[in-house]
């Protein structure tokens, strides 16, 4: 089991890259890379890892059901 402020952690990041998309986008497509480096660094999509929905583990996660292969069994 995850320490839940590692899942929030998460969590927030989540909520971060959602509200800032269609501005990176932008960003992206202008060619700004001063604007986009003035972008929260956690507002970028590459910075997200998977977790399991139920247990919050890291590794091991199955993309198909969204839980990792421990608790799938």
């Amino acid at each position: 089991m995850a320490k839940e402020s590692m899942k929030a952690r998460e969590i927030k990041r989540q909520k971060l890259v959602d509200k800032y998309a269609d501005k990176r986008a932008a960003l992206k497509a202008a060619g700004d890379y001063v604007g986009l480096q003035k972008l929260p660094k956690n507002s970028s999509s590459v910075r997200l890892h998977n977790r399991c929905k139920l247990t919050g583990r890291p590794k091991g996660y199955m993309r198909q059901f969204g839980i990792s292969r421990v608790t799938f069994r």
